[in-house]
């Protein structure tokens, strides 16, 4: 049997690339266990605002009531102190606390199971030697009896659980390799942007289904098309765009909203350009998810009415009162400050979950080391009714050339009443948007 170089040097690159790029994250010396643990984006499902790091405590909604994040910070009582490290691994790739007890889905170990060996004992010593004990108890969920109890868990488990580790494609590059690993694995990316089935299960865990990054809405949120789709996916971004969006959560004419942006915020703007260059050069290899999909095509005539001040298609005056200060008449936007309107994937998706909740809920965007103060949007639940923010959204989505279903008021209605857990903001105090439900 002949030993091939050619073939082993790029899995060889692979392997030295986590150290590598801890080194350089954010021109700080950082632990390979803290570069991933960021990748991984760990603190934002273990941490409540204002809370301590990783002591838990994060309140999610699931269809059958709120479960909360548990403390994994090193203290022996309340959090991970006692694990070892096979515990520990266990825990993170299949979803089974030291005790027996399995945890929910929730908790993404779906994907953390594409962590190699190398990595998961790297986070097992970051959390282990560098982040402090904190002593929070952890809090038991809401969920009423019988469907708390976890044993169905292991059921469903061995119907949708794939514990093996990321294997490398022969046929690709290091590179390319990289980025399918992180994508996969560390930064759970499918979590929110893959359809989920009955069972709550994600369709797809990696690129050989159609289904994967395929676009998938949690909460009143919808994650958006990932795949080379030309209409409402990535097929019109760039590498280089894609790169600038992670870094920074906005390009020339879209930016990160919802849950994203505090993905930008507390893991993608700390990865190294080597890492986030691997998940571009991943994602642009994945096809469409929509073969047929074509490119929007451009179109004068909303602009041109506006212009002429004729506000006679539904939803224009609204556009006119709320929106075109910011987005302009002709929906472009401007550059890095507020996206455009106008053939922007997140509105062209058949599912408007998303458009709705920001018009209801506000926005902010991201806040990194390059855009120190994030830009918000305000909400308009308090001024809008159900019909006008249909009327709006309608407009939006037909005007420019972007030929997307209309939004109906009932879809505006039951969105709203997701808001019956957030305050409803009074108009005269300063706007706080929520910015949608943690990432799970």
């Amino acid at each position: 049997m002949k030993f091939r170089w050619n073939a082993v040097l790029p899995f060889i690159a692979l392997a030295l690339l986590p150290a590598a790029a801890a080194a350089a994250a954010d021109g700080q010396p950082v632990s390979t266990g803290q570069y991933l643990a960021t990748a991984g984006d760990c603190v934002a499902c273990h941490t409540t605002a204002g809370g301590r790091p990783f002591a838990g405590g994060l309140k999610m909604n699931t269809p059958v009531g709120a479960i909360y994040s548990t403390n994994i910070t090193p203290d022996k009582d309340t959090g991970i102190g006692d694990y070892r490290y096979e515990d520990f691994a266990k825990a993170v790739r299949e979803g089974v606390a030291k005790d027996g007890h399995h945890l929910y889905p929730a908790m993404p170990y779906t994907s953390f199971a594409k962590i190699n060996d190398e990595d998961m004992r790297a986070l097992y010593d970051f959390f282990m030697r560098q982040v402090p004990a904190v002593k929070q108890p952890n809090r038991d969920s809401d969920i009423p009896w019988p469907l708390n109890m976890r044993w169905p868990l292991a059921a469903w488990n061995w119907v949708f659980h794939d514990d093996d580790a990321f294997r490398p494609d022969k046929g690709q590059n290091a590179e390319w390799n990289r980025g399918a690993y992180l994508v996969q694995g560390l930064e759970h990316c499918g979590t929110c942007h893959t359809p989920r089935g009955l069972a709550f299960q994600e369709k797809a865990l990696d690129q050989s289904d159609d289904a994967y990054l395929s676009g998938g809405t949690l909460e009143g949120w919808h994650a958006p098309d990932l795949t080379g789709n030309a209409n409402d996916g990535l097929g019109r971004w760039s590498a280089d765009e894609l790169v600038m969006f992670l870094k920074t959560g906005r390009t020339d004419s879209s930016a990160a909203f919802g849950a994203m942006t505090d993905v930008v915020e507390h893991s993608t703007q700390h990865l190294s350009d080597a890492d986030l260059r691997a998940m571009a050069v991943y994602l642009k290899s994945i096809k469409s998810s929509d073969p047929h999909a074509a490119v929007p095509r451009e179109d004068d005539a909303t602009s041109a009415a506006l212009v002429k001040g004729d506000m006679g298609k539904p939803g224009a005056q609204e556009y006119m009162d709320n929106c075109a200060a910011c987005h302009r008449i002709d929906g472009k936007g401007y550059a890095k400050t507020f996206p455009a309107l106008a053939h922007n994937p997140a509105v062209l998706s058949d599912d408007p979950s998303s458009l709705v909740s920001i018009v209801l809920r506000g926005g902010k965007m991201a806040v990194t080391k390059d855009a120190v103060t994030g830009l918000t949007m305000p909400d308009f639940a308090w001024r809008l009714d159900d019909r006008q923010v249909a009327d709006l959204l309608s407009f939006v989505r037909s005007g420019w050339g972007n030929n997307a279903p209309p939004v109906s008021a009932k879809q505006v209605k039951e969105l709203r009443k997701q808001l019956s857990t957030v305050e409803r903001k009074d108009p005269n105090k300063a706007n706080e948007p929520n910015t949608g439900p943690p990432r799970q």
